[in-house]
C-alpha cells in the first residue's frame, strides 16, 4: 500500500455518478415526505439537547454523542430532512469511498476495479441488514471506513494536511461507541507507528463523550451476558454461519434479512466474490505491511463476529460482557464484519483488474469488457432486493398530530417530574406505521426526560437493561403516590400498539391530552426527578466540549494550511513577473 493508493483518479466522475445512482436506487422510497420509522431508526421533527442526549440519563450511552448532534441539527433543519440526507449520504459515501480506495491503474483511472469495489461495499448484505435494523449510526461509521483508511495512508506517507483530514473523516464514526472502535481499528493498522500517537490521540479525544459518560454511568458499564447468545450471528441459507459472514451477512435478527440472502445461489455467489478478492490480494506487490495489517484486522473482525457461535469463545465473551465495563459492545458480533467488508471490497476491485487484464491478453478487448461487466453487476445480482428501499421496506409515514399536542402541553406545563411511557416496553408496533417494529419515539419527541424500558426480548430470550430507575418506576406504575415519590410527574399512554396492560390506577389520574393515539396524565405532587451528580455533569459536558474543539481545530487547521499555500503561490507569481 504505497502512495498510489491515495492518488486522485484521472476520471473521477464515473465513480461519483455510480455512487449517486446506487444511493438513489437504495433510498428512493425514503426520500418521499415523512419519516422512516423502522426498529432503531427513529427520527423526530425536533430533538432536544437535554441530559439524556449528553449521556447523563439512566441507560448506557449507546447513542452518545449522536443524540446531542441531532439535538443541534434539528434545531435548525427539520428532522425528516436530516434523515433523508443521512440515508442518501451514507450509501453515496460507502460506494464512492470504497471505489476511491482501490489504487488506480497504469492509465491513472480506477475504472471497473473501482466500480466493483464500490458496489461490493455499498451494495452489500451488511448495509441492507443494518438498514432494516435501523442502525443508521453504525452505517455512518461503515460508510466512513474507506475514507478513514485512505486518510490513514496519507498520514502514513506524510502528506501535508492529512492529519486534520483524518480526524474529520473519523467524526461520523465517532458519533457512536461501535463506530469509534471500528475507526480505531483501521487507524491502528494503517497509520504507522511514527504517527500513531497524534492520530490515535485525536480519535481518542473525539470519543471522549461516550467514554466519559460510560465510565461515570451508575450501572458501571456491565451488561447482561444473555445478550451474547441472543445477538449471535446466524446462518441465512444452506451454507451456514461462516459463509453468511463472509458475504457480510449473518445478522442475528431473521426479520432484518433480505429474501435474496436465503436463496440457494447466495453461498455460491459469495464464494465467487471471495475468490475474486483472494485473487486481488494474492500478489506480492499488494501485500505490503499496512495491507497485511488490514487483512489481520478483517480476520479479527470475522472471529469476533463468529465468537458467539463457537464453543469456549462464547463462554469467554459472556464472562467479559458480565464483568468488564463496555464489553457489551461485543455482543452483536456481526457489526465487526465491517472490517472484513472493507477488505472484501478492495480485494474484489484488485481481483477485477487482474482478471480483466488476463482476459484481455488472451481474448482481446471485447472479452475483457464483457468480464468487467459481469463482475460489476455481480453484487447487484447477489442482492437484487436492496433496490428501492430494500424491497420497499423503507416507507415514510407521518406522525399523528397527537405527538405535537403532547409536546406542546409538556412545553407549557408547570411542575416537575419525568414522563413514564406506557405500555412499558422498548419497542412499538403502531397501526399508523403499518405495524412495523420501531423503537419508542417518546424519549426523542418529548421535551422532558422519558422513562422507558431498556430491556429487550430477542428470539424469546430476555436481555436485561441497565437502567435501574426505569425498573423501579415500572414496578410502581400502578401506584400514583409511589410514582410521585420517584420523581414521575407525567404518564404518557401510547395507544394502538401491543404491550403490557396499563395499570387501572393510571386512568384515575388527571388527563391533560386525550387523543386517538396518545393520552397524557398528570401525576399530582410529584417530586423533582433525581439528576446526575455535579461531578458527572461537569465531566460529561467537558468531554463533549473537547470533542467539539477537536472538530473545530481540524477545520481551522485545514483552512489555515490552504490559505498559506494560496498565499505562497501568489507570492511566487508576483516574483516571477518582475
Amino acid at each position: 500500500m504505497d502512495q498510489r493508493w491515495t492518488r486522485p483518479d484521472a476520471a473521477p466522475w464515473p465513480a461519483r455518478l455510480l455512487a449517486l445512482a446506487a444511493a438513489l436506487l437504495v433510498t428512493g422510497p425514503a426520500l418521499a415526505p415523512g419519516f422512516v420509522l423502522l426498529r432503531d431508526m427513529v427520527f423526530v421533527p425536533r430533538q432536544d439537547l437535554d441530559a439524556d442526549a449528553l449521556g447523563l440519563g439512566g441507560t448506557l450511552p449507546r447513542a452518545v454523542p449522536v443524540d446531542a448532534v441531532m439535538g443541534v441539527l434539528t434545531a435548525v433543519v427539520p428532522g425528516d430532512l436530516v434523515q433523508k440526507a443521512v440515508l442518501l449520504g451514507t450509501v453515496f459515501a460507502a460506494v464512492l469511498g470504497a471505489a476511491r480506495l482501490v489504487p488506480p491503474g497504469d492509465d491513472g483511472r480506477r475504472g471497473a476495479a473501482g466500480a466493483v469495489a464500490g458496489l461490493v461495499y455499498g451494495w452489500s448484505p451488511y448495509l441492507a441488514e443494518r438498514l432494516l435494523m435501523g442502525h443508521w449510526t453504525l452505517l455512518l461509521a461503515y460508510a466512513a471506513l474507506p475514507w478513514i483508511a485512505r486518510e490513514s495512508l496519507r498520514v502514513r506517507g506524510g502528506a501535508p494536511g492529512a492529519l486534520p483530514r483524518l480526524l474529520l473523516v473519523c467524526v461520523p464514526a465517532a458519533l457512536s461507541p461501535t463506530g469509534a472502535l471500528l475507526a480505531a481499528g483501521v487507524v491502528l493498522v494503517l497509520v504507522g507507528r511514527e504517527r500513531l500517537l497524534p492520530a490515535g490521540g485525536g480519535l481518542l479525544l473525539l470519543s471522549l463523550p461516550w467514554l466519559v459518560a460510560g465510565v461515570l454511568h451508575p450501572a458501571g458499564g456491565a451488561s447482561d451476558p444473555a445478550g451474547v447468545a441472543a445477538f449471535a450471528a446466524r446462518a441465512e441459507n444452506w451454507g451456514g454461519t461462516l459463509p453468511a459472514l463472509l458475504g457480510t451477512g449473518g445478522i442475528w435478527n431473521a426479520g432484518a434479512v433480505p429474501g435474496s440472502r436465503t436463496s440457494v445461489l447466495a453461498p455460491l455467489l459469495t464464494a465467487l466474490l471471495v475468490a475474486v478478492a483472494v485473487a486481488g490480494w494474492a500478489r506480492r506487490e499488494v501485500l505490503t505491511h499496512p495491507a497485511r495489517g488490514l487483512l489481520g484486522l478483517a480476520a479479527g473482525g470475522l472471529l469476533l463476529a463468529a465468537a458467539g457461535t463457537l464453543p469456549v469463545l462464547d463462554s469467554l465473551l459472556a464472562q467479559a460482557v458480565a464483568q468488564l465495563p463496555g464489553a457489551g459492545l461485543l455482543r452483536d458480533g456481526h457489526k465487526w464484519t465491517a472490517w472484513w467488508a472493507l477488505v472484501l471490497a478492495v480485494g474484489a476491485g484488485l481481483g477485477t483488474r487482474r482478471l480483466v487484464g488476463a482476459v484481455r491478453s488472451r481474448g482481446g478487448a471485447a472479452a475483457a469488457a464483457a468480464t468487467a461487466g459481469v463482475l460489476v453487476v455481480l453484487p447487484l445480482v447477489a442482492l437484487p432486493d436492496l433496490a428501492w428501499g430494500v424491497g420497499g421496506r423503507l416507507q415514510p409515514v407521518a406522525y399523528p398530530a397527537d405527538w405535537q399536542r403532547v409536546r406542546d402541553a409538556l412545553d407549557g406545563a408547570e411542575g416537575t417530574g419525568d414522563v413514564l411511557v406506557l405500555p412499558f416496553g422498548a419497542y412499538r408496533a403502531f397501526g399508523w406505521n403499518d405495524g412495523r417494529p420501531q423503537l419508542d419515539p417518546a424519549p426523542r419527541w418529548l421535551p422532558l426526560p422519558a422513562v422507558t424500558d431498556d430491556a429487550l426480548v430477542v428470539g424469546g430470550r430476555a436481555v436485561a437493561g441497565e437502567d435501574r430507575r426505569a425498573r423501579a418506576v415500572a414496578a410502581a406504575a400502578g401506584d400514583p403516590r409511589a410514582l410521585a415519590a420517584l420523581g414521575v410527574g407525567w404518564v404518557l399512554v401510547e395507544r394502538g400498539t401491543p404491550g403490557r396492560a396499563v395499570p387501572a390506577a393510571v386512568g384515575s389520574l388527571p388527563v391533560v391530552v386525550d387523543g386517538a393515539d396518545l393520552r397524557l396524565h398528570r401525576v399530582p405532587g410529584a417530586r423533582p426527578a433525581p439528576g446526575p451528580s455535579p461531578v458527572r455533569v461537569t465531566a460529561v459536558v467537558a468531554a463533549h466540549g473537547v470533542a467539539l474543539g477537536v472538530c473545530v481545530g481540524a477545520v481551522l487547521w485545514i483552512f489555515a494550511a490552504a490559505s498559506t499555500v494560496t498565499g505562497r503561490r501568489r507570492l511566487l507569481r508576483k516574483r516571477a513577473s518582475r
